[in-house]
């Protein structure tokens, strides 16, 4: 036999991967591609590096974060609400009017009176509104009937305002309860494009892992069509085959060039799109990347409506729905009380102060004066003390005619609820349809996987046994090319078969918001 047909029947058997016996048990086929493998160019990348970039650059979860930050910034808004205020006011009039009395004390009265207000207010949750203010007046005038000149005024006061048919903490709380469930709802979300993300690098970085074997399996291919190539010429020269058995192989070599293009070409979209997603290009001179990691074999399933159940209660996404109910159920709720009339218990409870420096009124023959309090400090004990005490109590009805605006709001909030129910509803329903179907890839994982490794193993004998007869001349050219052209396909499906059921364990994990372990890498 000639040598181009030793290195013809070596490199076949290499593309079988493996020496067959008698009762022994076929091995990987990845055994017959590792030397393509190890030499192809690209930066080594494993998963969990690739997760770990993604988690960093994803411009999902990026956006997640900030949808999340904006909901607690809310939070935060309401619940300010019922903080403190303290407010203060100062205002100063210096006025000058013509008088034609005689007891204006001046043919034309000048005043100049400053006035303060300062105080501390507060929103309760059960809708109670406080407000405790002091309130003072310097009054000076050219008034000769002015017996305190200057005029110290000083009046501190309590205010309450209390709305009977308001909820109370149902509707003083309401936007506040309506952040608090957003913001829970945000957070879930975000956790779930957390694990969303990683499922889809892991599902890109299995999908570049087999784009690698396709590429080396469509190598071997070319390099299978380039050694039959050389020995159909040899043979054609000795008169053993004719001119059609060489232009059959020289056919195939150019499919398979063509083919080993296309397949280059799909790895390097493959590798692209993972870049894309994680926010990172390989180092260096390298073009692409490469995997390092296997895909984990599919581990036991279990009974697919316990998983539909575990993924029903601890999906993220339906955690986050439930909140948006819970949000728009706040408003509703709130809204039932809020379309009643409105009845207010009023109140206040306070005291005044009066001081001031004495002036001498002269009327007539008499000079009056009276004894008062010379500042502002024993005005300010006066209220103080209550010295001269003051209270008020009522109630404030205001009954809408018709009632038609807050009956309106409170159904167009309840049809919110409503929508919001059913879109609850609905995500369930899709859940347990993907949950089912990534069920069925997983649970018939195995299976598959068991048939097309021996669909590789017949393709191989196939191959071995074919080539023998091609060289005992029972066979064509044309037959040895449809054997290898099978073999590739075979081998291609092998590992496109356990690709997918790495990824349905993947997107499985992440339905179930990582409750799902059994033969996930995440």
């Amino acid at each position: 036999m000639s040598k181009f047909s030793n290195v013809f029947v070596g490199l076949v058997i290499i593309a079988c991967g493996v020496q067959h016996s008698a009762g022994q048990e076929n091995a990987e086929p990845d055994s017959a591609l590792r030397a393509i493998l190890e030499k192809l160019p690209g930066a080594t990348l494993t998963l969990q590096q690739a997760q770990g970039s993604a988690i960093e650059n994803a411009t999902s979860l990026h956006r997640a974060d900030a949808v999340l930050q904006g909901a607690d910034a809310v939070v935060r808004r309401e619940s300010g609400y019922f903080d403190p205020q303290l407010f203060f006011s100062l205002n100063y009039t210096d006025q000058k009017l013509p008088t034609a009395s005689f007891f204006s004390g001046a043919p034309v009265l000048s005043t100049q009176q400053t006035t303060t207000q300062t105080g501390l207010s507060m929103n309760l949750p059960t809708g109670t509104e406080l407000q405790l203010s002091l309130n003072t007046t310097r009054l000076g005038t050219n008034s000769t009937f002015a017996f305190l000149n200057p005029e110290f005024d000083a009046f501190g006061m309590l205010t309450l305002r209390q709305p009977l048919l308001g909820g109370f903490m149902v509707s003083a709380r309401k936007r506040l309860r309506q952040a608090e469930m957003q913001s829970e709802g945000e957070k879930n979300r975000y956790d779930q494009q957390v694990l969303g993300v990683r499922s889809d690098v892991e599902q890109l970085y299995w999908d570049l892992y087999s784009a690698e074997r396709d590429y080396a399996v469509e190598t071997l291919s070319r390099n299978r069509a380039a050694a039959f190539l050389n020995e159909t010429e040899l043979r054609a020269k000795a008169g053993l085959v004719g001119p059609d058995q060489v232009a059959n192989a020289r056919t195939f070599l150019a499919q398979q060039e063509i083919l080993l293009l296309d397949r280059e070409e799909s790895l390097d979209q493959v590798s692209d799109r993972l870049a894309v997603l994680i926010g990172n290009r390989p180092s260096g001179q390298a073009a692409r990347f490469r995997t390092v990691d296997d895909p984990p074999v599919g581990g036991p399933v279990g009974p697919v409506d316990s998983l539909v159940r575990l993924a029903t209660e601890n999906n993220l996404d339906l955690r986050a729905a439930q909140r948006d109910i819970d949000a728009a159920t706040a408003l509703s709720d709130a809204a039932r009380w809020e379309a009643l009339p409105s009845v207010d218990l009023v109140g206040s409870l306070g005291g005044s102060g009066l001081g001031g420096r004495t002036q001498d009124v002269i009327f007539g023959t008499d000079t009056l004066r009276i004894a008062a309090a010379p500042g502002f400090s024993d005005a300010f004990n006066q209220v103080y003390h209550r010295d001269f005490p003051n209270w008020s109590l009522g109630v404030q009805v205001t009954f809408p005619i018709g009632l038609r605006s807050g009956m309106a709001e409170k159904d167009r909030l309840d049809a919110d609820v409503v929508g919001a129910q059913q879109s609850l509803i609905e995500k369930s329903r899709l859940l347990e349809q993907q949950v089912r179907a990534v069920c069925r890839d997983l649970e018939r994982g195995r299976h598959r996987l068991d048939v097309v490794r021996e669909g590789v193993a017949a393709a191989q004998e196939q191959v071995r046994i074919g080539i023998i007869e091609f060289r005992n001349g029972r066979t064509t050219a044309f037959e040895l090319v449809r054997l290898g052209e099978d073999l590739a396909v075979a081998e291609q499906r092998y590992y496109q078969e356990r690709v997918r059921t790495a990824k349905a364990a993947a997107a499985l994990h992440a339905l179930t918001s990582g409750s799902y372990q059994g033969g996930g890498t995440l």
